[in-house]
């Protein structure tokens, strides 16, 4: 399916019409019952970050020290984030009147442990509200679906020992995810370690340099090395300690992309696979497989570190689901081998350029507010049957995919609420995943990011994704867009 979409000088204040087309229609057809159901009852995700507002520390009695997104995102549009902490019944409540049967939200780790270690004290505070949260989603026959890190860092681990680029961070994150499974563990059957580690790992533990060993050409395949043991790390203790007794599953969520050549040459359909190794592959392969794919480890040399024995077991097979982010796909081209080639950052081991167009023409629509992400749904079936095919068939839950909008409080709410070309993109990525499904990926759930607008990373609350308007000009009200109570209706139908 293809959503069409034209340019509009005036009246849409996304710039774009949506047309409802024939082939629209016949997507509505092909969806059926079975598929209904197992892709779209999981409908929704949270807001990227629960951190209360940060003047409120001591009227809360949370003692909660800063993490890094905290200290160092500001835009100067607003410090209140969306004030979950204290309106979370009110996002309950937004589900519910959207028709959500799940709820996909991070725990902070700084909010449950202030330092970043058990030693250092557990808040009492952060646990009771997570309680409360999850006791909520509960009451309300609302699953919720936790991820335990999702870029929030606690500022006194990055200040110790500059967070995942050193290897404490593996014992500590094991300590931190102990508090998690014991505390919630009863109610919450569904675990990710870590949110997009492809994003952390080059750019997470870059957000406070203060330390003089940092090497941008190959510190973030050091860091990866420590979130994969990390991660595997917290589903040994998970699976042996509480999987069995709390009947849960644990995962990790990676940003996904499909790669297609820039031309039809040899060179760039070789290219093409070797971004998407370097982009999935250098966390999908040693989690299936026990180590990097054979391409890093050739072309990246003593740049990229090894596991040893007893850590490739550890690693294998360390998930029962894997989480698809996706929003966007590229074209890769191929550039030529070099021997004597000077790095400058991680990417230039890939020996590809990656680019939104070919011929000048672009990969799919672009999107109001972000120059990254062009609409591209058949990206998404063919990169989960890439993946079914290539890595023994694995479980999975699209655990992120959205439609950036600009925020520009200028315009009338009720005109912001007019969200059509949002209900396109829905059905375009549940088409995609319908088809990828008939090709025989195990696709279990789909959650659209995200439920309100909110903090997003390198764009602040300068970027509206939600399917509830934040007003954030009165008091942070949660406004049902268009697209929520279509969504209601169309689950229901």
């Amino acid at each position: 399916m293809v959503v069409d979409l034209v340019e509009k000088e005036d009246g849409n204040p996304n710039g774009i019409d949506v047309i409802v087309s024939p082939s629209n229609v016949a997507l509505l057809l092909s969806l059926d019952s079975q598929e209904k159901t197992s892709l779209l009852s999981s409908s929704l995700v949270a807001p990227l970050l629960l951190f209360r507002q940060k003047e409120k520390v001591m009227k809360e009695g949370e003692d909660q020290r800063p993490g890094i997104v905290i200290s160092k995102m500001s835009d100067g549009i607003t410090d209140y984030a969306v004030n979950s902490y204290n309106l979370y019944k009110d996002d309950v409540q937004a589900l519910v009147d959207m028709g959500a049967d799940t709820y996909r939200f991070s725990i902070s780790w700084s909010r449950i442990l202030p330092d970043g270690t058990v030693a250092g004290g557990i808040n009492q505070e952060g646990i009771n509200f997570y309680n409360n949260l999850i006791n909520e989603l509960i009451k309300n026959g609302i699953t919720p679906f936790v991820t335990l890190f999702h870029f929030d860092l606690p500022q006194a681990l990055g200040d110790k020992y500059n967070g995942f680029w050193s290897s404490q961070i593996v014992d500590d994150f094991k300590a931190y995810a102990n508090v998690c499974f014991q505390y919630f563990g009863d109610r919450v059957k569904h675990w990710t370690t870590i949110n997009e580690p492809q994003v952390w790992a080059p750019y997470g533990y870059t957000v406070d340099t203060t330390n003089p060993l940092q090497n941008a050409v190959t510190d973030p395949f050091l860091c990866a090395h420590h979130i994969i043991l990390a991660h595997a790390t917290a589903v040994k203790l998970y699976r042996d300690t509480y999987q069995s007794a709390q009947a849960g599953e644990i995962g990790i969520s990676l940003v996904t992309e499909w790669f297609l050549p820039g031309s039809d040459s040899i060179q760039d359909q070789d290219a093409a696979r070797r971004a998407f190794d370097f982009l999935v592959g250098w966390f999908l392969e040693p989690l299936v497989f026990g180590d990097y794919p054979f391409i890093m480890k050739a072309l990246v040399g003593d740049g990229l570190p090894e596991f040893t024995d007893d850590e490739k077991t550890l690693i294998k097979g360390s998930f029962d689901f894997i989480g698809i982010n996706y929003y966007t796909s590229r074209y890769a081209t191929a550039v030529a081998f070099d021997k004597d080639t000077t790095y400058t950052v991680y990417s230039d081991y890939q020996f590809a350029t990656v680019s939104v167009e070919k011929d000048g023409v672009l990969i799919g629509a672009p999107t109001p507010g972000s120059t990254e992400i062009y609409i591209y749904p058949q990206g998404l079936t063919d990169a989960l049957v890439y993946i079914s095919n290539a890595y023994s068939n694995p479980k999975f839950f699209v655990t992120e995919n959205g439609y950036p909008e600009k925020r520009d409080d200028s315009i009338a709410v009720e005109t912001a609420l007019q969200d059509d070309v949002r209900i396109q993109h829905i059905l375009a990525h549940l088409f995609a995943i319908s088809v990828a499904m008939k090709q025989g990926a195990n696709v279990n759930g789909y959650f659209m990011w995200a439920l309100m607008d909110c903090l997003e990373m390198g764009s602040g609350y300068t970027v509206r994704y939600g399917l509830a308007y934040t007003d954030y000009l009165n008091n942070l009200e949660r406004i049902l867009k268009k697209s929520a109570k279509w969504l209601k209706v169309f689950l229901a139908s």
